[in-house]
C-alpha cells in the first residue's frame, strides 16, 4: 500500500546538478520523516540526508554537506533532494526512506523504501 517512487536521475558531468524527488503514497505523509540513502556498487548503503515532518529540522552527511539540499513539500507528497557541486563520487542509487521521527530515518531503520533511481556522474 506505501510506495515510495524516485525520480529525477541521470547522467551529468562533474559539477553538475540535479534534483531528486521521492513522491510518497499510502501514507500521511506530513507526519512522517523522510530521508535520502546511496548505494554504489560494492558498497554497504549509506545515509545522505534527513528531514523532519515538519521541515523544521535537518540532517546531512559530511560528505554532502553544503553541497546537497534536502526539501519536502507536505502538500504534493514529495521529498527532494537537490544536488550541486556533483562529484563522481556522488554516484550511486538513491534510495528514499520514510519513518516515524528524524532520528528512526537517519539510522536506516525506517519501514518504507522507494526503488531507487541511477545517478551517475562522469569525470
Amino acid at each position: 500500500q506505501v510506495q515510495l517512487v524516485e525520480s529525477g536521475g541521470g547522467l551529468v558531468q562533474a559539477g553538475g546538478s540535479l534534483r531528486l524527488s521521492c513522491a510518497a503514497s499510502g501514507l500521511t505523509f506530513s507526519t512522517y520523516a523522510m530521508a535520502w540513502f546511496r548505494q554504489a556498487p560494492g558498497k554497504e548503503r549509506e545515509f545522505v540526508a534527513a528531514i523532519s515532518s515538519s521541515g523544521s529540522s535537518t540532517r546531512w552527511a559530511d560528505s554532502v554537506k553544503d553541497r546537497f539540499t534536502i526539501s519536502r513539500n507536505n502538500a504534493k507528497n514529495t521529498v527532494y533532494l537537490q544536488m550541486n557541486s556533483l562529484k563522481p563520487e556522488d554516484t550511486a542509487v538513491y534510495y528514499c526512506t520514510a519513518g516515524t521521527a528524524i532520528v528512526v530515518v537517519t539510522s536506516g531503520r525506517s519501514s518504507y523504501w522507494g526503488q531507487g533511481t541511477q545517478v551517475t556522474v562522469s569525470s
